[in-house]
């Protein structure tokens, strides 16, 4: 009766808020897992993408890992993974070089069989090379009685899914009993053609919008796949302070709710909607870390008018004079729809600039001129796709670089109603060679 932890997204080397201690944070939550799987005598641990952030981490990043690793392979603890799109690179992987050392597997269209149980797996995909994909895997072993397959990205039939599970299970030359999943943070777990599809969730928040515990899921193959949730007990606590201000209330009653939670080294985000009086967020947070919170973020959901209605200060979107403008500048089609990308809360901070960069690939496959400016709208200085986006860092970061995702300033949502799990729509790949099961191995 073979049992796996089945976990993803750990975003090693993420440096969120701009705060090494969160960067920290991010392998240390990878560490408990591999702890938990030594403790609990577990058979294997199957990591289903974005085991890194970015797909050049840092020393100290890949130092920290390997040292995971090892722990696991001390225990005779397998580590089996796929390629997510974060990590993912043109050529060689990480994972490749991890198996080299007899530290990994990398699962592929060739079973890896675990007692009875034949793993396979699948790289993350880009969406424009999915309609010519074959799910070609080899045959089962005489001896397997489960087939299990494990993959990245957003698949049917979970929020923001851009994979046909359907037309995966029913096109695999494999019987699949379970499907592991990477990609979603948000964990969720789904009843696809008699096949169990599931997302284990991320193991760190990467965005404010995942307010629910983080963890793994454990899952068992008997008679049948069970599939648990477990909850990682040590990763970094996120305090959720929400303040509603009734009429007249302003800073003095944020600063009230804040002082009705134990701040010391928690990532606190503080939430304001009502009728109440402006705020200032910079106030409000230099508050919350004077009473030791490491990292401290407010927003500001409100609309409120002067009294004459002549102008509108708008605190739940800064963004929306920016918008208003931007409709003024004659852009493309093409480039305004980049900018509504950028602006999106339900795309986590962490994957802006590989949404945009596959948008933009995208749009230039279809139409070589589509950023030319829209017929009909007076172009001022915008004539290129450069200029469309804006400068190269309001896109997301220069190429390659995990901490310009999530800068101190930048596009950090704390909106706790966006939705979670919305993190990784396309790779950080330099091109998109992953076309076939085949080539992803």
């Amino acid at each position: 009766m073979p049992r796996v932890i089945h976990t993803g997204d750990t975003h090693v080397g993420y440096q969120q808020y701009n705060s090494p201690a969160r960067r920290r944070d991010f392998l240390e939550a990878f560490r408990n897992v591999a702890e938990d799987a030594v403790s609990g005598d577990v058979d294997a641990v199957i990591h289903a993408g974005d085991l890194f952030h970015d797909r050049r981490p840092g020393l100290v990043d890949l130092q920290g890992t390997v040292e995971v690793l090892r722990t696991l392979a001390d225990a005779d603890v397998p580590f089996l993974a796929v390629v997510g799109n974060h990590e993912g690179k043109r050529d060689a992987q990480w994972l490749d070089l991890f198996a080299d050392l007899g530290l990994a597997v990398r699962l592929g269209a060739e079973p890896y069989l675990l007692e009875d149980v034949a793993i396979y797996g699948l790289d993350f995909v880009p969406r424009s090379r999915r309609e010519s994909l074959t799910y070609e895997f080899e045959p089962l072993p005489e001896t397997a009685e489960h087939a299990v397959l494990v993959s990245h990205g957003l698949f049917e039939p979970f929020a923001h899914a851009d994979w046909d599970t359907e037309r995966l299970l029913s096109e695999s030359t494999v019987d699949f009993d379970a499907v592991l999943l990477g990609d979603n943070h948000k964990p969720d777990t789904a009843e696809v053609s008699d096949t169990w599809v599931t997302y284990c969730g991320s193991t760190e928040r990467a965005s404010a919008a995942e307010r629910e515990a983080r963890g793994y899921n454990l899952v068992t193959f008997d008679d049948e796949v069970a599939i648990t949730r477990r909850t990682l007990e040590a990763t970094r606590e996120f305090v959720f302070v929400d303040v509603d201000l009734a009429d007249g209330e302003g800073i003095d009653r944020v600063r009230e709710r804040v002082r009705e939670y134990d701040l010391a080294e928690a990532v606190v985000i503080v939430t304001v909607e009502g009728e109440g009086k402006p705020i200032t967020p910079a106030a409000v947070e230099e508050f919350a870390l004077e009473r030791e919170a490491l990292v401290a973020r407010v927003n500001d959901r409100r609309e409120i008018a002067d009294e004459d209605d002549e102008l509108s200060v708008r605190f739940a979107d800064p963004d929306a004079a920016v918008r208003d403008r931007i409709r003024e500048l004659g852009l493309s089609d093409a480039a305004i729809g980049i900018d509504r990308t950028v602006r999106d809360e339900a795309v986590a901070d962490a994957n802006v600039r590989e949404t945009v960069e596959r948008r933009v690939r995208e749009a230039l496959e279809e139409d070589r001129s589509a950023f030319e400016p829209a017929p009909g709208r007076d172009p001022e200085t915008v004539t290129t796709v450069a200029d469309a986006l804006g400068a190269d860092d309001d896109a997301g970061g220069s190429e390659g670089s995990a901490d310009d995702d999530d800068d101190e300033g930048a596009t950090e949502s704390v909106d706790g109603e966006t939705a979670e799990g919305r993190t990784h729509d396309e790779p950080s790949t330099d091109d998109d060679e992953q076309v076939s099961l085949g080539d992803l191995t």
